[in-house]
C-alpha cells in the first residue's frame, strides 16, 4: 500500500465524520437558504486567502532532506494565487456584500482552522500541511460540483455565482493526483506522521467551519 492509500484509509473515519455533518449532507441536496451559501463563501475567503502565504511559509521552513518539495509548492502558489477573489465575485453574483466580507473577521472555527495551519509549519513539521491541503482539495473533487449544480437549482442562481466551487470541482481533481504522487514520495516516517495527524485535525477542524453555519449565517 502506498503511503497515498494509506493516508485515506486511516483517515476515512474522520473524513466521514465531515461529511455526516447535517449542512454538508443538505448542501448536497440543494437543501440551503442563500444566507448559508453566502456565509459558506464569507467563511471560505477569510481561509482561502491564506492557502498562498501558507505554502509559501512551509516552502521556506522545510528541511534539508525536502528541498525537492520547492518545486511543487512553488506549482501550487501559482495556481491558488487570486482564489480569494472568485469567492467575493461568487458572493456579488449571489447579491452579497463583497467589501462587507473583506472588511469583516473570520468566524471563530475559521480563525482556529488557519491559525492551526500556521502552528503546523512554524512549531511542528512543515511537511504536516500537505495534511490541510489534502482534507481541502479532497473534500472540493468530492463535493463541490454536485452541491453547487444542487445548490444553483435550489436558489435559482446564476452560473457566475459559483465559479470557485465548480472550478474547484474539476481544478482539484488535477491537483489530487499531483499531490498523490508528492505524498507518495515522503519516506521519512517522522513525515508521514506529521501528515497523518494534520490531515485528521483538518477533518475536524474544516468541519466544524460547516457546524457552525446556522440558518442566520455564523453562529459563534
Amino acid at each position: 500500500m502506498s503511503f497515498y492509500e494509506s493516508l485515506i484509509a486511516r483517515s476515512s473515519g474522520e473524513r466521514q465524520q465531515m461529511l455526516d455533518i447535517p449542512l454538508i449532507q443538505r448542501a448536497l441536496r440543494g437543501d440551503v437558504s442563500l444566507v448559508e451559501y453566502q456565509a459558506f463563501l464569507g467563511q471560505a475567503y477569510h481561509h482561502v486567502k491564506h492557502t498562498v502565504p501558507l505554502l509559501m511559509a512551509c516552502g521556506a521552513r522545510l528541511p534539508g532532506h525536502l528541498d525537492w518539495l520547492r518545486a511543487a509548492l512553488a506549482h501550487y502558489i501559482a495556481e491558488e494565487i487570486g482564489h480569494e477573489e472568485w469567492i467575493l465575485d461568487d458572493l456579488a453574483a449571489s447579491g452579497g456584500d463583497p467589501d462587507a466580507v473583506r472588511r469583516s473577521s473570520p468566524a471563530p472555527a475559521t480563525e482556529v482552522m488557519v491559525a492551526y495551519a500556521y502552528d503546523q509549519i512554524q512549531r511542528r513539521n512543515p511537511v504536516g500541511f500537505l495534511g490541510m491541503v489534502y482534507v481541502l482539495e479532497g473534500t472540493s473533487v468530492s463535493l463541490a460540483h454536485h452541491a453547487a449544480g444542487a445548490i444553483g437549482s435550489s436558489l435559482d442562481l446564476p452560473p457566475a455565482a459559483f465559479h470557485y466551487l465548480q472550478s474547484h470541482g474539476s481544478v482539484d481533481q488535477e491537483h489530487i493526483r499531483f499531490l498523490e504522487d508528492l505524498l507518495n514520495r515522503l519516506d521519512n516516517t517522522q513525515d508521514q506522521a506529521s501528515v497523518l495527524h494534520a490531515a485528521a485535525m483538518f477533518f475536524r477542524l474544516y468541519g466544524d467551519i460547516f457546524r457552525t453555519l446556522t440558518s442566520s449565517g455564523i453562529n459563534a
